[in-house]
């Protein structure tokens, strides 16, 4: 079984966004409301409570400082300071029942798979696409808004050969 963790955006974005007001690397205006959707928060990964929590929306990129060619969407982060989710946390218990999409990414921002999940049975696809030698990392995306959540990366780097394992990114080929 391949272990992965799931990463968040940072706190220290998120920090920059609340006392900014601006989106990181555009310098975009964000915008403050009432939640009126269930989000999720995309640094603690928690669904937002419609129409009591209060949230910021601004231009992210899930990309940014991985791949050259950026694809910048909105998110939404609680307007007050939230913890950020932990890489080991396994997958977030809140977006676990969401209509979901697992974006499979290569190096270069070459989609090599896709898949849609929406029974809740996540962990068995994550699985099957962290097996893909391809892959080095997944987007989950909300299928119904295509709006990016968090990204999953493998624990440690590992490549699959005839059966073997190696690990630390060592080629044995």
């Amino acid at each position: 079984m391949q272990s992965y963790r799931v990463l968040a955006i940072g706190g220290p974005i998120a920090n920059a966004v609340r006392k900014t007001l601006r989106a990181p690397g555009y310098g975009h205006p964000a915008h403050t409301e009432l939640a009126t959707g269930y989000g999720p928060c995309r640094l603690c990964l928690k669904a937002f409570n419609v129409g009591t929590d209060r949230r910021i929306l601004f231009t992210y990129d899930p990309f940014y400082e991985k791949e050259n060619l950026p694809l910048p969407g909105p998110v939404f982060i609680h307007e007050r300071n939230c913890e950020q989710y932990p890489e080991d946390g396994g997958f977030p218990a809140d977006m676990v029942s969401r209509h979901l999409t697992l974006n499979a990414y290569a190096p270069g921002r070459r989609l090599v798979a896709q898949s849609y999940v929406s029974n809740g049975d996540i962990e068995a696809e994550l699985q099957r696409l962290l097996e893909g030698r391809d892959v080095a990392y997944i987007h989950v995306r909300d299928t119904k808004a295509g709006c990016y959540d968090f990204s999953i990366e493998r624990t440690r780097q590992e490549t699959v050969d005839e059966g073997n394992t190696s690990n630390g990114g060592e080629s044995h080929e």
